[in-house]
């Protein structure tokens, strides 16, 4: 993403109502270098920055007060809905008791969210992880690793299968 452009689209689209303007916001993120699909609708209180790839599919929402940071990649499917006051982020550092600071070198994982999945109200999505199709995310879940079986429910800290919707 082109961060200066991500940046004046973080200080102007907040200007625009919550759940209007939809198509200006596309225009906007495209121009920042977000690849977005086809109604795509990303609420104006969402953040998203970072340096990185983020490529969000078709019919996609993005809810109230989200936050995205992608320095590596993160793909977003179609037909995802995406709760208020998610976290989806690609950055973290690698631990290191010996350094002056515990949180040592920085790394980034890619992020995959699969077709038709729901990340519910405050979910955490952590660098590295890979959500299959149709899966449910839990409110409040921190989902630090990868679930590849489509059609379930996690929820958690950190968040594990919980059930099967097939």
């Amino acid at each position: 993403m082109k961060t200066f452009i991500s940046y004046i689209n973080n200080l102007l689209i907040p200007l625009l109502p919550e759940t209007r303007c939809f198509a200006l916001k596309r225009w906007m993120w495209k121009r920042a270098g977000v690849k977005i699909g086809r109604n795509v609708r990303i609420s104006s209180s969402a953040k998203i920055s970072g340096a990185g790839e983020l490529s969000i599919g078709d019919n996609t929402w993005v809810g109230y007060q989200c936050t995205i940071i992608a320095s590596s990649r993160i793909t977003i499917g179609a037909n995802v809905d995406i709760a208020p006051k998610v976290y989806i982020g690609t950055g973290t550092h690698t631990i290191n008791p010996n350094s002056e600071h515990i949180a040592a070198t920085d790394i980034s994982r890619d992020v995959t969210i699969g077709d038709g999945c729901w990340l519910c109200v405050n979910s955490t999505i952590l660098p590295g992880t890979e959500l299959a199709a149709k899966t449910v995310v839990g409110a409040g879940a921190i989902v630090s690793s990868s679930f590849k079986e489509d059609c379930i429910l996690i929820g958690g800290i950190p968040a594990k299968k919980i059930k099967s919707y097939v």
